[in-house]
């Protein structure tokens, strides 16, 4: 099933979906009219206070597809078009009002409608010299418009909510209709969409909304077909695939997370009815955002959550789930006035679940993150420059959630990235040594060479060298307590997971010194460590070099893994088990 299809699917399910020729718009200003076109009142709709007040959502007429040129809407507009003003410069505003106002004027001739003869009657009296204060403000300019009549404005009916500019609309609309043609979306005959409705929400793109279909040049035609005619969707369907998208789009509409730079969407449709997709949603939000304040919906999903992360089948949880749910995800990125794909996955529910338990198994770790199932945003904040979201490497996001998706092999820059970051700033976290640790696992076949948690006989010399760098490292703290500004690890980590050879001989004499310190204060401290040091060279091959001049990445990868297991295991063991030893002795 191809995007668009299974996206005009969706809107039959579509809580409040608008109908045909309608889609919900950002609106801030209402202006309340007489039956003789005065203005009575005009109401800013904005919610909120100060800065933060933002617009209303209402239904209104679909708007137009706006390029380079001046095109009004219908009944509706910002404020250069309805009403000649705006906050900038306004090259064109003169232009735009006026457009706006034949286009009326033509439309409205001859109504019968007192809310439509009301509006035409406010079009030929007003003059952008009206737009005077206390009763307009400049935060209404550039604002989004609508009308009502006054005996109607409380009860919440604007003019182009009334029956007749209903099918005013509806006419205008339909005027001019090209022959019909078979829609490639719905199979059906239809009017085509010469120019796509606009996609909106997309982090990044064009706050006017971005087109995920377009013919823009000549390079793309066919046959000399232009803009739409080169691939058939029917109006219908691309009203409806785009009223979805955009509904999907909005914040908290439970459909979209952000990854990385990726906008990205989900959707699940089930032969046993909504409510079992509905789930399905809820679930995959879980599985790829981890957010506290949705973790569980109700204690069904919660339970449910809980059970796949053990590892549990989906048959054994939630049968309607493991059969007959088709799920969506589609992750779009800026480009330009356009959209570009980042990745599509459709497949059942059953078969992503798998994915998903194999991701929580390759990137489990001991100890764990203080989230052990953070969200997908929480471990690629790891990979930027000052883990900002805008740093994140663009193309890793969406290559990594396909693999999640898919099952396949993890990008192996996510496991440069990763080493890079680690080199750069020196922090050897969980959240990213769980990340080499799937990376291992899945692209490697080294689930034994990557153990969850410490293994004190593994015999990999990058997983030994990493460990034996932690205990060099706990030696000099050892031995100089709290007074240590920069760690071995703050100078010696990176070359030392990268070329061994180069740094190892200096840490072996530099702890020697250190030692001989400890043993004066500490002597049970002291042969604790060196016996720690002596079993890990006794895992050591005897035919190879323990300090190679380098180490490949993979193996740069098991040296962070020894390293937090066992560092993190020196955290675990406190003070009293040092002061047992000394005492012993």
């Amino acid at each position: 099933m191809s995007i668009l299809t299974s996206l005009a699917q969706a809107y039959d399910r579509l809580p409040g979906a608008p109908p045909y020729g309608f889609s919900s718009e950002k609106i801030g200003v209402l202006i309340s009219l007489a039956g003789d076109g005065s203005v009575v009142h005009v109401v800013d709709l904005r919610e909120g206070a100060g800065k933060k007040k933002r617009p209303v959502q209402l239904l209104v007429p679909q708007p137009v597809k706006r390029t380079a040129g001046i095109a009004p809407n219908f009944l509706w507009d910002k404020t250069s078009y309805v009403l000649g003003v705006t906050a900038g410069e306004g090259k064109r505003t003169a232009g735009e009002h006026a457009a706006f106002v034949a286009r009326h004027l033509e439309a409205l001739e001859g109504a019968q409608d007192e809310g439509l003869k009301a509006l035409r009657l406010f079009l030929k009296s007003w003059t952008p010299e009206q737009f005077t204060p206390p009763r307009w403000t400049d935060e209404m300019k550039d604002q989004n418009v609508v009308f009502a009549l006054e005996s109607e404005r409380l009860r919440d009916i604007r003019i182009h909510d009334r029956p007749a500019a209903r099918d005013l609309w509806q006419a205008v609309a339909g005027a001019g209709e090209k022959e019909a043609k078979i829609c490639l979306v719905s199979g059906s005959p239809g009017p085509v969409a010469r120019l796509h409705p606009s996609i909106k929400g997309v982090w990044g793109a064009q706050s006017s909304g971005a087109a995920l279909v377009s013919f823009n040049l000549d390079a793309f035609t066919s046959y000399g077909h232009e803009q739409g005619d080169n691939a058939p969707v029917s109006e219908a369907a691309a009203f409806a695939y785009t009223t979805v998208l955009n509904r999907f789009l909005e914040t908290g509409s439970g459909h979209r997370v952000q990854i990385g730079d990726a906008s990205t969407v989900f959707w699940a449709w089930s032969q046993n009815g909504g409510e079992v997709a509905a789930e399905a949603e809820s679930l995959f939000a879980q599985f790829v955002s981890a957010a506290d304040d949705a973790a569980a919906d109700t204690d069904k999903i919660g339970d449910h959550l809980a059970r796949i992360r053990k590892g549990q089948r989906l048959e054994d949880i939630e049968p309607k789930l493991a059969k007959g749910v088709r799920f969506h995800v589609l992750g779009l990125a800026p480009n330009a006035a356009r959209l570009s794909i980042r990745f599509h996955y459709e497949d059942d529910f059953g078969v992503l679940t798998k994915h998903y338990q194999q991701y929580v198994a390759d990137m489990r770790i001991v100890p764990p993150p203080r989230d052990p199932y953070a969200g997908l945003w929480r471990h690629l904040s790891e990979l930027a420059v000052q883990r900002k979201r805008e740093n994140v490497p663009p193309n890793l996001a969406g290559e990594w959630m396909r693999s999640i998706l898919t099952g396949a092999h993890y990008p192996l820059t996510l496991l440069s990235t990763t080493l890079m970051r680690i080199r750069a700033d020196g922090d050897i976290n969980a959240y990213r040594v769980s990340m080499l640790k799937a990376v291992l696992c899945r692209n490697f076949n080294m689930e034994k060479e990557a153990p969850v948690a410490l293994n004190p006989k593994h015999p990999n010399r990058g997983y030994l060298l990493g460990r034996l760098f932690a205990v060099y490292e706990q030696i000099q703290r050892a031995a100089l307590g709290g007074n240590v500004n920069a760690t071995i690890k703050d100078k010696f980590y990176g070359s030392a997971s990268a070329q061994p050879r180069k740094v190892f001989p200096i840490l072996d004499s530099g702890s020697a010194n250190h030692l001989s310190k400890l043993g004066k204060q500490k002597p049970g401290w002291r042969v604790n460590l060196e016996k720690t040091v002596s079993e890990i060279m006794g895992l050591m091959d005897p035919t190879e070099d323990p300090y190679p001049t380098s180490l490949p990445p993979e193996d740069q990868a098991l040296f962070g893994l020894g390293y937090y297991h066992q560092r993190n295991e020196f955290f675990n063991k406190t003070g009293d088990a040092t002061e047992s030893a000394e005492a012993a002795q």
